[in-house]
């Protein structure tokens, strides 16, 4: 080879890409996103208004404050007054959106954010945004590597790997639910899938919610076949997020 040539250097391999060849994993997602983008454009997503994303974020904070354990009703987030766990998923849900440009640099420092805004009131100052240990530390920087590695594969399997990843390894202290499921959602802003927010992930997996809890599990302790089980259930709740919608659904006071 002469000595003005360099030889070509293969792209790198999205880390990502192996899980998208799991059987049913392509095909689910694609048919997922086509729904998320129908949904957008025949609610003429150029006519929704400031209010419809509030709405939207209001609906995934009562559904992620549910699945941690909040009794209180959509009523009762919407007016300001539900339990602390409510008002822990409120408060992320206020500031998600205005995160989503650090989140393509910057992706710990996100969860760090993120962890801080839930937490806030619930645990020492010192402990806000902290990961628990060098291991859930190291843990969070492989997270971070992911979302800034994967650029291959669709934007809605990167959103439930960092969703499962966080909840499954748990790296704070407390609110790691909100944590990852507020993650999920600004996955999908960030890449453009959804930048307007209005598809409401949350709510799908409070609809399927022993299979979200049963495959979290199974995602931390069940090797591949863990994995796979999660991806596929992802795909149906995605799906479910884009029917909660307040494009498609009015507004309900539970």
């Amino acid at each position: 080879m002469p000595a003005d040539r360099t030889p070509p250097v293969d792209p790198p391999v999205d880390p990502l890409a192996h899980l998208v060849a799991l059987e049913g994993v392509g095909s689910a997602y694609a048919a997922a996103r086509d729904g998320i983008d129908v949904m957008l454009r025949d609610r003429g997503l150029r006519r929704t208004s400031p209010e419809t994303t509030a709405e939207s974020l209001l609906r995934g904070a009562h559904a992620s404050a549910v699945l941690e354990g909040s009794t209180a009703s959509a009523g009762d987030v919407r007016e300001g007054r539900g339990d602390e766990i409510s008002q822990d998923a409120l408060r992320v849900s206020t500031q998600l959106l205005g995160l989503a440009p650090t989140l393509r640099t910057s992706p710990l420092q996100v969860f760090a954010r993120l962890h801080a805004l839930a937490a806030t009131g619930s645990v020492e100052a010192e402990r806000l945004g902290r990961p628990r240990d060098a291991e859930a530390a190291a843990r969070l920087r492989g997270i971070a590597d992911l979302v800034l590695g994967s650029r291959e594969v669709p934007a809605l399997v990167l959103a439930a790997v960092v969703h499962a990843e966080l909840a499954a390894s748990a790296p704070f202290g407390s609110h790691n639910g909100i944590v990852a499921r507020a993650a999920e959602r600004l996955v999908l802003v960030a890449r453009g899938v959804d930048e307007k927010s209005l598809v409401v992930p949350e709510a799908g997996h409070l609809l399927f919610r022993r299979e979200y809890e049963s495959n979290l599990r199974a995602y931390r302790d069940g090797g591949r076949s863990g994995v796979h089980a999660w991806l596929l259930y992802g795909a149906e709740a995605f799906t479910a997020g884009a029917e909660a919608s307040p494009l498609r659904r009015s507004a309900d006071e539970e």
